[in-house]
């Protein structure tokens, strides 16, 4: 933003009319009205009442502004440049009109915003509206192998004849322009053989650099990549738990092993089958004390220390052929207190009293926060499939908010809360009520792969 007459039983109904006519005023009082006359302009501010005294000669699209004056109530239309705003009467006096600025970029420039009343009386005010620098919300696999094409959604992708979008991997790499497919909302390209993995993506445009929130490849706070082993002589992580999921590799591998669930048929009511739908690592390996020397904690893994300024992410390809269309995917971590793979009772190195192996820690009501994944709620049929091709799954752990009959309320508390991870695909409920949706009977198989924690930025 920029600074700056009637007898007997007539009367009686008449008299009962005005009194009903009163009473309903009386139950509005607040109600809105539109004002006669036009408007007068007197300033432009920041919505924040720290920086009411700044003034405004502009602001960038999609931004939230105050309009200061006089008889604003007369104003029903606003427009920035040839781009109407909306407008919520909640948010407008007769001295001030909070408003957004439009996202649309304006087809005529006038540097404007026009006041319309409802008798088409029109002010102009002089205020010029910032096209911002590229916003970018995702990639649609961060792991694809070279050759590959991608998509990279976001938006104020604009491209001009004297002045092209670029996007550049790493201080030295720029991917070249002739590959890339541009639109305002997306950028769709091949990967190219020679892109940097793990480095910085940045897209610039002629308003300016925006660096990703991802990364090529991204194998930072690499939890599970099935292949790997978490440490030198270490094992490769994966089940840990009371059953073991399929990992595997085959010719629909996105890079090795891969995790599966499902591989069976479930009901629309996403019924219990933790022998098919759950992925468990608890922590631990029944030592006494518990070391945790060979099946780590996830904190041992990645720093959770600014959680909340972070993201889970994983990688996931499933089949045409087996949609999922029931119960959501149930997505946790919890504490060693919660669970963790030995005896119960015994003490790690920490001083922690560990619960053990159980199955009742992630139905304990109002314990354990998660999320619930499930793409196929908002599709028409409601079945979901990524057509056989691998996509990426972002969840910020901000998310986790949930309890196992969907209702929403809890959270994590700190680093000690990440130990344990768990997905399970199961419809949850509390004496027989659940806020989760029912789906339909479905045989899905959900591959994964390269489950790891981020940085939002």
């Amino acid at each position: 933003m920029n600074i700056k007459n009637i007898n007997g039983a007539l009367f009686a109904m008449a008299l009962v009319a005005a009194s009903a006519g009163f009473t309903s005023c009386e139950d509005e009082p607040d109600k809105y009205e539109v004002a006669g006359g036009t408007p007068t302009i007197d300033y432009v501010r920041p919505v924040d009442a720290a920086s009411k005294d700044s003034l405004l000669t502009g602001a960038s699209l999609n931004n939230t502004i105050c309009i200061v004056g006089r008889n604003l109530k007369s104003v029903t239309k606003i427009n920035f440049n040839d781009q109407a705003a909306v407008l919520n009467t909640s948010y407008m006096t007769d001295n001030t009109i909070i408003v957004t600025v439009p996202k649309a970029i304006p087809n005529e420039v006038s540097d404007k915003i026009y006041f319309i009343t409802s008798k088409q009386d029109t002010v102009a005010y002089d205020f010029k509206t910032i096209v911002p620098a590229p916003t970018i919300n995702s990639m649609s696999n961060e792991w694809a192998a070279p050759g590959e094409e991608v998509t990279i959604k976001g938006d104020y992708f604009l491209d001009y004849d004297n002045s092209h979008l670029t996007i550049k991997v790493g201080d030295n790499y720029t991917i070249p322009y002739e590959d890339l497919k541009i639109s305002q909302n997306s950028i769709k390209f091949n990967i190219p053989e020679d892109m940097p993995k793990h480095e910085p993506i940045y897209i610039t445009t002629i308003n300016g650099t925006t660096k990703a929130g991802f990364r090529y490849m991204d194998n930072r706070g690499m939890l599970f990549d099935f292949d790997t082993p978490w440490k030198e002589g270490g094992d490769v992580l994966g089940n840990n738990g009371w059953h073991n999921r399929t990992i595997t590799s085959d010719g629909t591998s996105l890079s090795g092993n891969y995790m599966v669930l499902g591989e069976t048929a479930m009901g629309a009511d996403g019924g219990w089958n933790d022998g098919n739908f759950s992925f468990e690592y608890w922590p631990g390996s029944w030592q006494d004390p518990e070391t945790y020397s060979s099946r780590p904690r996830m904190q041992d893994l990645a720093d959770f220390s600014d959680w909340k300024n972070m993201s889970l992410k994983f990688e996931m390809c499933i089949p045409k052929d087996n949609g999922w269309s029931a119960a959501p995917m149930q997505i946790y971590f919890g504490s060693v207190s919660q669970v963790s793979n030995g005896a119960a009772g015994v003490q790690d190195i920490y001083g922690n009293v560990l619960a053990g192996a159980n199955n009742t820690f992630f139905h304990d009501q109002g314990k354990l926060a998660r999320a619930l994944y499930m793409p196929w709620q908002n599709t028409d049929d409601k079945t979901y499939n990524t057509e056989d091709k691998w996509v990426t799954v972002t969840i910020p752990l901000t998310d986790f908010v949930y309890d196992y009959d969907g209702n929403k309320g809890l959270s994590y508390t700190g680093v000690n809360d990440f130990s344990a991870f768990n997905i399970f695909v199961v419809k949850g409920a509390y004496n027989d009520a659940s806020v989760l949706p029912t789906g339909v009977d479905c045989n899905p198989i959900i591959k994964i792969d390269n489950i790891r924690v981020v940085p939002n930025k």
